[in-house]
């Protein structure tokens, strides 16, 4: 799927290197919004086995992984995810995503979360995505509220991340909302 001047597509195992540079090259800027990380996480095998972690989850239609690209160079430039899906009277799955620093506040994760609620209700029949963002991690906030996201409430102690357990604003899109 694309829009403008990029476009999501499922990661495949050709992308390790590139998920991977992204990775290190931003280590430190999204440690503060990431659990801790073993070293080999920071490895073309650690990248390599985490995307067959991804093939496998889309199989089994457990989670879907894209990469988010440049259109004009195909550039790999963050990653966004449909995890934990639920199928069933659910249809739900939560959303995470990152974007490399250099490409913040140029709308590419706010136009990626669109176009992956699209695919996830269009193609994947799921009725209701998810999303959990640290309530100082106001930028996150700003592009899920532009895709469309609501605010269900606040989470305490939701997630263990950089070593805490923080609490998550939680937001929440239903399929209705989008046919509106």
């Amino acid at each position: 799927m694309n829009s403008q001047n990029m476009y999501i597509k499922y990661i495949e195992m050709k992308d390790a290197s590139s998920l991977l540079d992204i990775k290190r090259r931003n280590r430190d800027f999204f440690q503060t919004f990431e659990p801790i990380r073993d070293e080999s996480h920071f490895t073309l095998e650690g990248q390599e086995k985490e995307i067959a972690n991804f093939i496998q989850g889309q199989q089994n239609d457990q989670s879907y992984n894209f990469g988010i690209f440049l259109e004009e160079n195909d550039e790999l430039i963050g990653k966004i995810a449909l995890s934990g899906v639920a199928r069933g009277p659910f249809q739900n799955a939560s959303l995470g995503y990152f974007i490399d620093q250099k490409q913040n506040g140029k709308g590419y994760a706010t136009t990626a979360a669109q176009l992956c609620v699209m695919k996830a209700f269009n193609e994947l029949g799921l009725h209701r995505i998810q999303a959990g963002v640290m309530p100082k991690n106001q930028p996150s906030m700003r592009v899920l509220e532009k895709a469309g996201f609501r605010r269900e409430g606040l989470a305490l102690a939701y997630l263990k991340i950089n070593g805490s357990w923080e609490d998550h604003v939680l937001f929440a899109i239903t399929a209705e909302e989008i046919s509106r």
